[in-house]
């Protein structure tokens, strides 16, 4: 005959602890994150070439404003930046009976300067000056011209565009049509 197991108070206490140990859940380590790998770093993509345009009128303005200041001889309207030298700049030369556009930059021959107007479109020669210790290409009209009326009544702005230099996107404000009647 199978005799039964009688516990006492003390292997009663162990077995119930025991029990209460297998019932938890296991202990989980957490596995540690691999090392990240180091990659090279991407080429930097080259820049995105400036977009063109078929309508010259669709082309983003060249940032600026006009100002105007009376000479003696004439009338000066200047376009550019606040702070920076004028990229363009209209002057009146009474004496002459002309007035000249200038437009910023470099040139060591005269160059063709195309002048675009919402009316008008022709291509003069400009020429290298230095104006003020800095290059510049001058094309001066007679004050008679009728293009000069094309530029200061042009829907909004017009276009310089200089072989070798970028184009210029200026606005068809009161102070181009001021130095042009200074002349007149």
């Amino acid at each position: 005959m199978i005799r039964p197991i009688r516990l006492t108070f003390r292997s009663s206490i162990a077995v119930a602890c025991l029990v209460v140990a297998g019932c938890s859940a296991p202990r989980i380590v957490p596995t540690p994150a691999p090392k990240p790998v180091e990659q090279a770093p991407a080429p930097t993509p080259a820049p995105a070439p400036a977009p063109k345009f078929e309508n010259w009128m669709d082309a983003p303005a060249t940032p600026g404003d006009w100002s105007y200041r009376p000479l003696a001889n004439g009338g000066l309207a200047q376009f550019g930046e606040k702070g920076a030298a004028p990229v363009v700049w209209m002057q009146c030369d009474r004496s002459a009976r002309s007035v000249t556009i200038y437009r910023e930059g470099a040139a060591s021959a005269a160059l063709p300067v195309r002048i675009r107007t919402e009316t008008a479109d022709r291509v003069f020669s400009g020429t290298p000056v230095n104006a003020g210790g800095r290059g510049a290409v001058a094309v001066a009209l007679p004050t008679a011209s009728p293009f000069l009326d094309a530029i200061a009544i042009s829907k909004g702005r017009f276009a310089i565009e200089t072989a070798g230099l970028a184009p210029l996107y200026v606005p068809s404000w009161p102070e181009i049509t001021r130095v042009i009647e200074d002349c007149r």
